[in-house]
């Protein structure tokens, strides 16, 4: 009996168009699939009208109350004129629709380039921009989100890879390491102390940052999630310890304009790398079913990955071990 389709195959141009005209505009059959694996993302032609960036939910991943938070922090942002990318509302102030069993958004196209995190001028700009975010983010909290946290990052993630994916002769060693991990981010957590946790963008990657007029605009809040702030700010580190500091000395120069930061958060930095890196794999796991996952990461599932990934588990947790970054 042949495989049923991915829920994902349906979205067809004719389907993309319909539901787009569904929320009142008429396309001008021009569409444009843009890099997204989570979602399906489009850039949508539009008559006598710039282009629409039209968001196809993955079916199963948030319910709609969760969709909607995500949608009111970016509608708060947005109202204090931060330059976010929020969904367009129709008349009656909607911003979710749903065509053909899917839930879908539609946002203004916006364009620009990946941000320079090796410059410490696009690092200052930046740190004022999350300051201003995390303002914001401190003031309400999302009831329907969940946090990020150990229990669905780290050891759900292991056991998925555990029973299912890691391959038999790689078994003892992946355990061995990531109940080291695990242990080790439990100290980390257990070092700093009750830290504040605040709405946040979550995955603040140069891939989330349009550079544009040395503004930079914030994009894909899909990954918004409750978290400590440094959770923003740590991806835009990278290089050795004295390069890192430098960055984060720009970074928070610029943060501390608009909002506080509990130093006590830098020791949580590695725990929240490695969290992230066993999440990534268990996110490519869990979405092997669809069509575009291995055509689109080709290198995973295989002995190789496998022996890399223990290693570079290997390599966090002596990262783990080492003192936090401190501030000059």
């Amino acid at each position: 009996m042949p495989e049923s389709p991915h829920p994902f195959q349906t979205l067809t141009p004719s389907f993309i168009m319909d539901a787009v005209e569904s929320q009142g505009f008429r396309c001008d059959c021009r569409t444009f699939a843009l890099n997204s694996y989570e979602n399906r993302v489009y850039q949508v032609g539009i008559e006598e009208g710039q282009p629409l960036i039209a968001k196809f939910y993955r079916p199963g991943r948030w319910n709609d109350l969760q969709i909607l938070e995500e949608h009111t922090f970016c509608r708060e942002l947005a109202d204090q004129e931060l330059s976010v990318v929020a969904p367009w509302r129709n008349g009656v102030g909607e911003s979710l629709f749903h065509y053909g069993g899917f839930g879908f958004s539609l946002y203004p196209r916006q364009g620009g380039h990946a941000p320079e995190f090796d410059n410490l001028d696009n690092l200052l700009i930046l740190g004022r921009m999350l300051g201003r975010i995390h303002c914001v983010g401190a003031v309400h909290v999302f009831r329907h989100r969940p946090a990020l946290n150990v229990q669905s990052f780290g050891r759900d993630s292991v056991a998925l890879i555990g029973e299912r994916f890691i391959p038999a002769e790689y078994r003892p060693s992946y355990t061995a390491v990531t109940d080291q991990l695990l242990d080790a981010i439990d100290g980390c957590l257990a070092e700093a102390g009750p830290i504040r946790q605040i709405r946040t963008h979550g995955d603040c990657h140069a891939g989330n940052i349009l550079w544009r007029g040395g503004v930079p605009h914030f994009v894909d809040f899909d990954d918004a999630r409750t978290a400590p702030a440094v959770q923003d700010l740590w991806m835009m580190l990278s290089g050795d310890r004295q390069r890192q500091t430098a960055q984060l000395d720009a970074l928070l120069e610029g943060y501390r304009e608009f909002s506080d930061f509990d130093p006590r958060e830098l020791r949580l930095i590695e725990a929240l790398r490695a969290l992230r890196m066993l999440h990534y794999a268990a996110w490519l796991a869990s979405r092997w079913e669809d069509p575009i996952f291995p055509g689109t990461f080709p290198w995973f599932n295989t002995v190789r990955y496998w022996g890399e990934h223990i290693l570079q588990l290997r390599e966090q947790l002596a990262a783990l071990a080492e003192p936090p970054l401190e501030l000059p």
